[in-house]
């Protein structure tokens, strides 16, 4: 990727105490309820959330299809911060090319999510930052599922 282009960042503030709003990124459940965007569902083949731990998802998505990730957790700072790495898959948990996966030619084949949490008040503001061009998840369509995300999210704490 061209490191001259913008990456992702994407911040949303909560009206949720910090510690409520990390539980939705690590808890199964909830992340079941909101982390997949509008009209799609989640699954999960595995998941712990915990640092080293790792997940093997798919998000369903009528017109789509099947869109399948794996990824570890690298660094989980309770109430903080969570960075994780996200690879495309087959639903054996291959990894497979992104170009494979439906991504353009520009999509890292591993990229780097780091989600960190900061208390404003009694509100929490996410901050969201991915390892890949703004330009390419905004054409691929991932911009606008975490900000459907982010939308749900906001809902379930509500």
């Amino acid at each position: 990727m061209n490191s001259n282009k913008k990456e992702l960042l994407i911040s949303h503030l909560f009206d949720a105490p910090r510690d409520i709003v990390f539980g939705a990124w690590t808890d199964p459940e909830q992340l079941k309820q909101w982390y997949a965007p509008d009209g799609c569902t989640i699954e999960f083949k595995t998941i712990d959330t915990t640092q080293g731990g790792n997940f093997h998802s798919c998000i369903h998505d009528p017109v789509h299809g099947e869109c399948w990730v794996k990824g570890i957790y690298l660094e989980v700072i309770p109430n903080q911060k969570l960075v994780f790495t996200m690879v495309m898959s087959d639903q054996a948990g291959n990894s497979v090319s992104s170009v494979v996966a439906g991504k353009t030619e520009d999509w890292p084949e591993t990229q780097i999510t780091t989600v960190t949490f900061e208390s404003i008040g009694n509100q929490t503001k996410v901050s969201i930052h991915q390892t890949v061009s703004e330009e390419e998840a905004k054409k691929t369509g991932a911009y606008q599922s975490w900000i459907k995300m982010l939308i749900k999210l906001n809902l379930l704490l509500n």
